[in-house]
């Protein structure tokens, strides 16, 4: 009774074998982008970030090679398979559903690329698409929080067209990351053979039941008459990850030494499932946190019962558990955040070391080898941020001074505007590297608070918060500082792989082990690991500087828009 929940990160594929009865992990590996390694095709300065679909395929057959080795008797009883991808992620494809980048022409092109959720080059985009919802007589953008955001399909897709027209005429359809995978392991090759995501185009590209699928031709033609064409390839249904796909091929059960013939369920976006498999239900928040934040929850459906709130990514029907309306929020930096400061430390290491190191030895061949500069800075770089985390760890709330903006990839939630910047205040010459870490530590949980605010304004209950990802299980400082800003507890489920756990509970459906997602969940929801209490005292401080980081976030947003 095993299933197999695959797990499209950021920078990573994971595969993991669970135990559909138990919900426990049998066996597990990861696999890095090769291409997204090295940073190819990628412009942070641009804010481009594209991901080559050969880096799909090659880290997909990479984990599943693990997985032979080291459980290889595993992988003949694995009875489905669900699939979850960043997004939105999507990347134009040929009537065959070939994505362009895979035709040798457009190879290094990064416009035939998957463009990944965190790629912003679509903002003026964004803005113009928000404009016209705002004139047009149906507002197409009000199921997606009222904003439409440079993180979506439809505004991605016109920035191509803006940029590459040639290329999107020669493009049939646009899929997304998670649909593109199922249809490539059951061997679709046609449109007509694609199940879109709910998940995937509810929340990102303005697909609602009431508009009958897709905003209208005339509205997509304001923006550019190349987007009908686009639109008329996707179809008018979506289908909630409950639903199988297809089968797994002969020629990719061989390749990824599974079982032919297995059901593939319909792909969703990684936080969603996530959320499923962090144990999302009425009233209770999951929050993923990686190198950004999903924040989840799920409501009723009806006329009456669904809110809609405003500022937020969107409310979906099926998105996250199906016959219930899956909300979601977020923000467009966190690990992120901390990942920027610690490159910004590492500088000095990795550009002036080598060149310190030879300066010290001469220039006569005595400078030390290059494989002991590199262990030298790869251990600086381990060691940085645990003595960071200790430092800033002794630090009261506001003893510094410094206060700080999370905006480093512009605001996702409330409210989407990528225009922003973060920013830093209250620096003197006294200040450290700890006091700005401990200051980053503290924005990044203002954005949590500013973002369950809006839920309950908006007459969303939360009546528990739970917490996923790498941050979660890694960081007890940002973590206590998250749970003292909110002044709630916050549950940390247990393992490493709550959003492969909810792929698998995704295939455990498609695949007959249960009746329904719900029952699913139920029998294999994780253990939570620990419960991080708030700090009263410190709340009631950080009541003081969450007001500040209001006031700053407002003269920023003022300024820059």
């Amino acid at each position: 009774m095993y299933v197999i929940g695959i797990d499209y990160g950021t920078d990573s594929c994971r595969a993991v074998i669970t135990d559909a009865q138990t919900g426990k992990e049998a066996a597990s590996a990861v696999a890095l982008y090769p291409r997204w390694a090295q940073g190819l095709y990628c412009n942070p300065a641009e804010s481009r970030f594209r991901q080559h679909p050969r880096d799909y395929i090659e880290s997909l057959e990479s984990v599943m090679d693990q997985l032979a080795k080291s459980a290889g008797e595993l992988l003949a009883q694995v009875r489905g398979i669900a699939i979850d991808t960043t997004g939105s992620t999507p990347c134009l494809v040929t009537d065959t559903l070939v994505p362009l980048a895979l035709l040798p022409e457009y190879e290094t092109n990064p416009d035939a690329m998957f463009v990944l959720w965190k790629d912003h080059t679509a903002t003026e985009e964004a803005a113009e698409i928000n404009r016209l919802a705002r004139q047009w007589h149906t507002d197409y953008t009000a199921f997606e929080g009222g904003v439409y955001s440079s993180e979506w399909f439809w505004a991605k897709l016109l920035h191509i067209a803006r940029r590459s027209p040639a290329l999107l005429g020669a493009a049939a359809s646009a899929l997304e990351h998670c649909d593109w995978m199922p249809a490539l392991l059951t061997g679709a090759a046609s449109l007509a053979q694609v199940k879109r995501s709910r998940c995937a185009m509810g929340h990102k590209a303005m697909w609602h039941e009431r508009f009958g699928g897709y905003p209208d031709d005339e509205f997509l033609a304001a923006l550019h008459p190349e987007l009908v064409r686009i639109k008329q390839s996707l179809g008018t249904e979506t289908y909630t990850s409950d639903r199988e796909f297809g089968r797994l091929t002969e020629e990719w059960a061989q390749r990824l030494h599974l079982p032919a013939g297995i059901p593939v369920a319909v792909g969703a976006y990684d936080a969603h499932m996530g959320a499923v498999g962090g144990g999302v239900e009425e009233g209770v928040l999951v929050k993923v946190m990686g190198t950004s934040t999903c924040d989840m929850i799920v409501g009723p459906r009806g006329e009456g019962a669904e809110r809609l709130v405003k500022g937020i990514c969107g409310q979906v029907d099926g998105s996250i558990i199906p016959g219930l309306v899956g909300y979601e929020a977020g923000q467009s930096a966190f690990g992120d955040v901390y990942a920027w400061f610690k490159s910004l430390l590492m500088w000095p290491v990795e550009q002036v070391l080598p060149q310190a190191v030879g300066a010290v030895h001469g220039a006569e061949g005595t400078q030390a080898p290059t494989s002991a500069i590199r262990a030298l800075s790869e251990e600086i770089c381990a060691r940085i941020m645990p003595a960071l985390e200790a430092e800033a760890a002794k630090l009261e709330p506001g003893a510094s001074g410094v206060l700080a903006l999370d905006w480093l990839n512009g605001r996702r939630t409330p409210d989407a505007n990528q225009k922003l910047k973060g920013a830093l205040a209250g620096l003197t010459l006294g200040t450290s590297a700890p006091m700005i870490y401990r200051a980053l530590i503290e924005a990044t949980a203002f954005g949590t608070r500013a973002i369950v605010e809006r839920f309950e304004q908006e007459g969303v209950s939360i009546q528990k918060i739970r917490a996923i990802g790498g941050v979660a299980r890694k960081s007890r400082l940002v973590m206590q500082t998250v749970a003292d800003v909110l002044g709630r507890p916050i549950e940390v489920v247990a393992g490493e792989q709550s959003v492969a756990l909810g792929a698998a509970m995704f295939a455990a459906v498609v695949a007959g082990i249960y009746p329904s997602l719900r029952d699913a969940q139920s029998a294999m929801k994780p253990d939570i690991e620990s419960v991080v209490l708030p700090d009263r005292s410190r709340t009631a401080a950080y009541d003081q500087l969450y007001r500040a980081y209001l006031k700053l976030g407002a003269f920023v947003e003022k300024e820059l828009t």
